[in-house]
């Protein structure tokens, strides 16, 4: 029998996951807006990559949040090794394993980041690309875990959305021109 505590565990995990998918997308738009050197008169560059900075810790504490209620709710018996240690689980092995990938993934990110400073560009760089793969691991970890959650459509809609925001930001990144990335890639 599900106590309030189980109840309340339960759809604070389910928010927070939601919630850290729109921020996760949030952060690859920014993302890609900063690598393609995107700035305008109301957001210069520097704006774009605090705000990336910035968005992607907070990713981080709602996801914190996200793994904390589901270890602490009984129903799964998920434990903190699972977090972070893929395909480990007894419950839903495949879909909390890629949820601990792409949690894994985005620490390797804010973790590269914070010691940007005192690494390689070129190692920084192929690791931040890493991006790439940890939204969509993150996505299907959502299709795939979310259960009946996921069918509801409002939440079909928000994972479309989704979707398309990130893969147009992808081509663009892929299209857009800047004289600074274009003197880099003629010296490479």
């Amino acid at each position: 029998m599900n106590t309030p505590l189980d109840t309340a565990l339960w759809y604070t995990s389910r928010a927070t996951g939601l919630t850290s998918l729109l921020l996760l997308t949030a952060v690859m738009l920014l993302g890609a807006a900063n690598s393609a050197r995107f700035s305008s008169a109301n957001w210069p560059r520097f704006a774009v990559a605090a705000v990336h900075r910035n968005l992607t810790l907070i990713t981080v504490a709602f996801l914190a949040v996200h793994a904390a209620t589901a270890v602490i709710d009984p129903y799964a018996g998920i434990s903190w090794l699972n977090t972070v240690l893929p395909f480990t689980a007894t419950y839903e092995p495949l879909w909390l394993g890629l949820g601990a990938a792409a949690l894994d993934l985005l620490l390797a990110l804010v973790v590269s980041s914070l010691l940007r400073p005192r690494i390689n560009p070129r190692v920084w760089r192929g690791i931040h690309w890493v991006a790439y793969l940890c939204w969509p691991v993150a996505v299907l970890h959502g299709f795939g875990i979310g259960g009946a959650d996921s069918r509801l459509g409002w939440v079909r809609l928000l994972d479309v959305a989704c979707v398309l925001a990130v893969l147009a930001a992808v081509v663009w990144r892929g299209i857009a021109r800047h004289p600074d990335t274009e003197a880099r890639r003629s010296v490479r």
